[in-house]
């Protein structure tokens, strides 16, 4: 039997992925920048449900946006990777040190930071490894952090709407 939050977690994949493949990608910003929005599920999925799952419903998400935008894995590699070093991310980024995690108790600094570092390096990951080559160091830099702006202000913009701050 499949239970509800694995239902409701699937559905909520399925709906980021429509979000990012028919709609976002078709957003261009400046020309060459595309929001990502699909690693909110990452970033908002609960620190204390089943780990093995969440990782497994990461790389789904990830093999997901790489089978439709046929990019070969790249996605999976990155979704996976920071789902994997979240919590490392999650206390670097909010210089917590308990076993406790939660959105409610951090400042609105720290959980910005947590957000900015985790789509960074999903995009740093994303980036470098779709264009390989040392030569564009700079280029892939510049690529990356104007990326991971532009999808900053649309995950603070899908955590406002959803108010995920007070709720996770």
């Amino acid at each position: 039997m499949i239970s509800r939050t694995l239902f409701t977690d699937i559905f909520i994949i399925v709906l980021l992925l429509a979000l990012q493949i028919f709609v976002l990608n078709r957003i261009t910003l400046f020309g060459k920048y595309t929001p990502v929005l699909y690693p909110v599920f990452v970033l908002f999925y609960p620190f204390f449900r089943n780990k093995y799952q969440f990782l497994a419903l990461s790389f789904i998400l990830g093999l997901g946006v790489d089978w439709l935008l046929y990019t070969g894995g790249i996605n999976a590699f990155a979704t996976v990777t920071i789902a994997y070093f979240r919590t490392v991310i999650f206390r670097t980024s909010t210089d917590t040190s308990t076993d406790f995690f939660s959105f409610q108790s951090l400042q609105w600094t720290q959980f910005l930071l947590f957000i900015f570092m985790s789509i960074f390096i999903h995009q740093a990951l994303v980036q470098y490894l779709e264009i390989f080559k040392f030569s564009s160091f700079f280029d892939i830099l510049l690529n990356v952090l104007a990326t991971s702006a532009i999808s900053f202000i649309f995950i603070i913009i899908y955590a406002l709407a959803f108010k995920i701050k007070q709720k996770v």
